[in-house]
């Protein structure tokens, strides 16, 4: 039976009721001697036989269209509930004031309702941290490649350039000072096998970035700077002042410093470098100035994975990142960080 059928029972027994309420209310107030006084009675110049039924079909209908309108509201307002935890609402359910029949349903509807949130949340906690744990591995699985194929090329191709560099060198030695076109042609030789050592060093770098591995980020600096100073045909100035700082800070500072040095010693053709960490006022500034041939700082933003690595390491401890480059007159890059910062991630 629908609930419209239900209703129309409702109606009609309640109109029956009423009916037969009204009846004998009035033949209490007013006995009849003959059939004919119902219609010789009236109320509000209506005769009683005609008032009677018509008020009680009326009041019946009135009834039923209010209670009709009542339930086919409060099911709509479940059905609407239902299609809230269908569709993976989280918001509180919209239950208003039920009818205490519905009190015990609405209940079970809510109790359901929480265990869906508590079991998406579940779910999605297991889901992010296999996502992290994926993400760990991947990092772990592409940081040993990365070292196996620096110690690869390490052990080969950079051991083999330095023994050409090494002939060339004597050839050049042992040959008489000349302007003949195969003297200037071992010259360029000389020349590539150089570059080419520079570039190899450059990239054995990028691929094993040195940890600063429990040292001080001066102390990391001053390391790689010196190590470098002794393999590159470059002139390395630095200037390196004390400052406490936060472990997370001096390792991407000290990262970004890598990846800075890596493009420099890859592209800029640079013969001189200067390094600089200093603090001013209550910013950590760290500044690398190379008279390289520079580059478009828009176009590389857009396009290199290095310079965006930069970017965000800077972004992540509260920093900003400035690079300036002009055409065969060099690159300057800064990196500024407020102490602020610094001490907001010491006191987290």
């Amino acid at each position: 039976m629908s609930m419209v059928q239900r209703q129309l029972i409702v109606s009609m027994l309640l109109s029956v009721t009423l009916f037969v309420l009204l009846s004998i209310s009035f033949f209490a107030a007013f006995p009849l001697e003959s059939w004919s006084a119902l219609w010789e009675r009236k109320v509000l110049n209506v005769p009683f036989i005609v008032f009677a039924p018509t008020i009680s079909i009326l009041v019946g209908t009135i009834f039923g269209v209010i209670s009709n309108i009542f339930w086919k509201s409060e099911i709509q307002t479940i059905a609407r509930a239902l299609q809230q935890i269908e569709q993976g609402t989280i918001t509180e359910l919209e239950a208003g004031h039920p009818p205490e029949d519905l009190q015990e349903i609405w209940g079970r509807i809510q109790k359901i309702h929480k265990l869906w949130i508590e079991q998406t949340k579940r779910s999605q906690k297991l889901a992010t941290e296999k996502a992290e744990h994926q993400e760990t591995l991947i990092e772990e699985i592409i940081s040993q490649e990365r070292h196996r194929l620096a110690r690869e090329l390490h052990d080969s191709v950079s051991q083999q350039l330095f023994a050409a560099s090494m002939m060339m060198s004597a050839v050049m030695e042992n040959k008489p000072l000349s302007d003949d076109r195969e003297t200037k042609q071992l010259k360029m030789v000389e020349q590539m096998i150089q570059q080419s050592q520079l570039e190899m060093r450059a990239l054995l770098l990028h691929l094993r970035p040195v940890p600063l591995k429990g040292k001080s980020l001066q102390e990391g600096i001053k390391e790689l700077l010196l190590e470098l100073s002794q393999k590159v045909p470059i002139q390395i100035k630095w200037k390196i002042e004390d400052a406490p700082l936060d472990k997370g800070v001096e390792d991407h500072l000290f990262r970004i410093l890598q990846e800075s040095v890596s493009n420099t010693l890859r592209h800029a053709k640079a013969t001189t470098l200067e390094v600089l960490l200093i603090k001013r006022d209550d910013f950590i500034i760290l500044r690398v100035i190379d008279d390289g041939i520079g580059f478009d700082v828009n176009y590389s933003k857009s396009g290199s994975y290095g310079l965006q690595n930069m970017y965000e390491r800077a972004a992540e401890i509260g920093g900003t990142l400035k690079i300036v480059s002009l055409k065969n007159k060099g690159t300057r890059l800064e990196v500024k960080v407020p102490m602020v910062a610094l001490e907001e991630n010491k006191n987290d």
